[in-house]
């Protein structure tokens, strides 16, 4: 993938043995090809209306009848007399094969208000850096995402979810997770974080996980995460990228204690966000693999995961590679 162009996690569907892949740096862009080391370019995707540009697609799906269903993250501007945003979530649908989207509109926001004293560089609240992902028995819809506001105890990854059938009628349908249930909406409701943030996205020395970029593995028979960790100074340095691993995506506090697996230092290059695992073989992507797909950071692969033992499921190795990325 072209490291320049990457900003966010980078999605992927196939279709009639095309892949086709988005990476987004406000304005996306999409490439194709027969797999994920034979990309070209083929341009910007138009969205419409294009009320919610700056946009970054970041999560992608697509349906038995062709549509293709996106979710974008937005980053409202002027707020905090420009210098701190608040992102949103928003939906996407194309119906001829991901080149134009229709926006269906925000379907994550938080409900407190920005806070133009937040001192992390970026932003004073809102919800964005996400990912998403279809339950093996396609009843829900689950989205893992990046809280940067309210209550210190709120902020970190948290999760909400949308049934299957609302896919093209999104707004409203949206649910996040609250103190045991899934009764918040997702526009402007509260979040029990998954994995809190250790200091508040609010201070200067903030220490949370985020980005979350969610796949099923194949041969663990489970649903592996990774993650950044920004930790301990303002303007969000990377102190290392991390894993979890779960079974059951309703049980938000089931998830594994995430480990690191590659420290800033081992990365080779700054900032060295946007972990992302992506299948090799035809058909997987980013939301499917196997045991030994790839580990890309901010659009490099220079690193092969081995999964091994799935009643133990780790990392058995991370081996440099001078494949093309």
């Amino acid at each position: 993938m072209p490291a320049h162009t990457v900003d966010g996690n980078s999605p992927a569907f196939w279709d009639d043995g095309v892949m086709r892949v988005y990476t987004s740096t406000g304005i996306p862009i999409s490439m194709s090809g027969t797999s994920l080391f034979d990309l070209w370019l083929d341009g910007a995707p138009s969205v419409d209306p294009a009320t919610h540009y700056p946009l970054w697609i970041e999560a992608i799906w697509r349906d038995d009848d062709g549509r293709v269903y996106a979710w974008y993250h937005h980053e409202p501007s002027g707020l905090c007399g420009g210098k701190l945003s608040a992102p949103q979530i928003g939906a996407l649908v194309s119906t001829d094969g991901g080149h134009v989207f229709q926006d269906l509109g925000i379907v994550l926001a938080s409900g407190y208000p920005i806070n133009c004293a937040a001192r992390n560089g970026f932003f004073g609240g809102g919800h964005g850096d996400f990912s998403v992902i279809l339950d093996r028995e396609r009843q829900y819809f689950y989205f893992l995402f990046s809280n940067y506001g309210g209550p210190a105890q709120n902020q970190g990854v948290a999760v909400a979810r949308m049934r299957f059938e609302d896919r093209a009628r999104p707004q409203g349908a949206v649910t996040k997770f609250y103190q045991g249930g899934w009764n918040e909406p997702g526009i402007g409701g509260a979040v029990t974080p998954a994995f809190p943030a250790r200091v508040s996205w609010e201070h200067s020395d903030a220490d949370s996980f985020w980005g979350p970029a969610i796949h099923w593995n194949t041969f663990l028979k489970r649903y592996v995460v990774v993650l950044n960790r920004a930790c301990c100074s303002t303007n969000w340095p990377q102190e290392g990228i991390y894993i979890t691993f779960g079974s059951d995506l309703s049980d938000v506090h089931s998830w594994t204690a995430p480990a690191k697996i590659l420290d800033d230092s081992q990365i080779g290059f700054a900032p060295g966000y946007y972990p992302q695992v992506f299948g090799t073989a035809t058909g997987e992507t980013d939301s499917l693999a196997g045991q030994s797909p790839r580990l890309f950071v901010k659009g490099v692969a220079k690193w092969q995961l081995s999964f091994y033992d799935p009643n133990n499921p780790g990392l058995e190795d991370r081996v440099p590679d001078d494949s093309p990325p």
